[in-house]
């Protein structure tokens, strides 16, 4: 089985992982449909137009630049370069620790800096002006946040020492729990609890796009909900009071219209709004 699992994402064609994606978002949509969180009262249509062609303008920068990553993985299985090849362990816990820790290093990680280095978040900007947060949000991201990511997933390849199954391997479960915990999908309370202990739900992931901080600051997460809790950004609120959004973006070109959207990284700077109260959801 797990000779099985090697062999496929060591090879998986384009075609696989383009239709991993297709499916998420048909799968999710008709799961939003029949138990959305907030009412679908917006232009679905017209909301997913904007958000698939930041989608496909990701899946093109991760094509063009995958040579990169493919050389970068050969590199260190060839040189036994790596965290990962300091110590021997079966290749179950192998795959584990590598799909774990590509999380914190290729996504976690980067995410947090976005929101606190201002040249990265100018580009991070788009994915937070959705004021319609569902699974077409999910890989609406600015191509230069995408090369960005890109480059963090090379890095994170070289320090752990991954072949490049395991980076294929954690690339399609995060594109499949990244939809996932968009998802305008409301969650019972005891499944969510039992959930969100290892993975990011949509209950816990809203919250990070709340239209004002300190909440856009919180829940990073991808796959795994640990990340959060170790490094103290896990907060918990009633998802019914959120407000998707961008308090500096709140006009409909900054959440709609592409060719704004594309160029929002070189406009000038929106500092954080600052309120006399603090909110509490």
């Amino acid at each position: 089985m797990l000779q099985s699992t090697i062999d496929y994402f060591s090879t998986i064609p384009s075609s696989h992982r383009t239709l991993i994606i297709i499916s998420g978002l048909v799968l999710f949509s008709l799961v939003e449909t029949a138990a959305p969180l907030f009412s679908l009262n917006y232009n679905r249509g017209k909301h997913a137009i904007t958000n698939i062609f930041f989608t496909l303008t990701t899946m093109l920068v991760n094509f063009i630049l995958a040579f990169l990553l493919l050389s970068a993985s050969d590199w260190v299985i060839t040189n036994d370069f790596g965290l990962l090849q300091l110590i021997e362990m079966p290749l179950w816990l192998y795959a584990i620790l590598g799909v774990l820790f590509l999380d914190l290093l290729s996504a976690w990680l980067p995410h947090w800096t976005q929101h606190h280095v201002t040249w990265m978040w100018k580009f991070h900007v788009i994915h937070h002006t959705d004021q319609n947060i569902d699974v077409t949000t999910a890989n609406r991201h600015h191509p230069g946040e995408s090369v960005i990511r890109f480059i963090f997933t090379i890095l994170a390849t070289i320090i752990l020492g991954t072949p490049i199954w395991i980076v294929f391997l954690y690339q399609s479960l995060s594109v499949v729990f990244t939809q996932f915990n968009h998802s305008n999908i409301v969650l019972p309370h005891t499944l969510d609890a039992v959930l969100n202990k290892i993975v990011c739900t949509p209950n816990m992931h809203h919250i990070h796009h709340h239209y004002r901080q300190p909440y856009s600051d919180t829940n990073y997460g991808n796959i795994f909900s640990i990340w959060d809790r170790v490094f103290s950004t896990y907060v918990e609120v009633d998802n019914n009071k959120l407000k998707y959004g961008l308090d500096t973006h709140m006009d409909v070109k900054d959440a709609e219209y592409i060719p704004t959207l594309l160029m929002s990284p070189f406009r000038k700077y929106r500092g954080m709004i600052k309120y006399e109260d603090q909110e509490e959801l």
